[in-house]
């Protein structure tokens, strides 16, 4: 009986997914950087983090093009900022900078159209105020640390539902 019920939808997964079982492949086109910023490593990094994200997550085959789902998109503004402003001296200064990515995302679920989207993804995370941007860009986990938010975002709403 518990097998049955555990069974019985034919969709779920103890990963969270939610995908169709006629749903077999993804295809993921590189993400470009359109923003007027943002390291030149962030192309590459950001598309192999995505496909690598879904391959661990899914039993979905990678094929270069025309997947049953399909993922293409673009880094829209990577931006640094002062995230908030304290007084020194009679001094306005920052107190912490702010990282903030967002992704425009289109997706394409080629077996139930109602599920593609099309959204901006947008994630940050704080840092001290002694770390500019060249620092931050030069960290290996830093940048990471913010994409990887938003690539979890992307699988929830493309896959997970949620």
């Amino acid at each position: 009986m518990a097998c049955c019920f555990l069974t019985g939808c034919g969709a779920y997964s103890f990963n969270g997914t939610n995908i169709d079982p006629a749903v077999r492949t993804i295809s993921i086109a590189t993400i470009q950087n359109n923003s007027p910023s943002g390291p030149a490593f962030l192309t590459q990094r950001f598309t192999e983090d995505l496909k690598d994200y879904f391959q661990r997550n899914t039993n979905l085959k990678l094929v270069p093009r025309d997947g049953d789902l399909q993922f293409d998109g673009n880094i829209v503004a990577y931006d640094f900022a002062p995230a908030s402003i304290q007084q020194v001296n009679g001094v306005s200064q920052a107190g912490s900078n702010r990282l903030t990515i967002q992704v425009k995302m289109r997706f394409t679920n080629t077996k139930d159209d109602k599920q593609s989207f099309e959204q901006v993804f947008q994630n940050f995370d704080d840092y001290a105020a002694n770390r500019n941007i060249s620092t931050i860009n030069n960290d290996p986990t830093a940048v990471r640390t913010t994409t990887d938010k938003i690539i979890t975002d992307i699988f929830n709403k493309s896959v997970a539902n949620w």
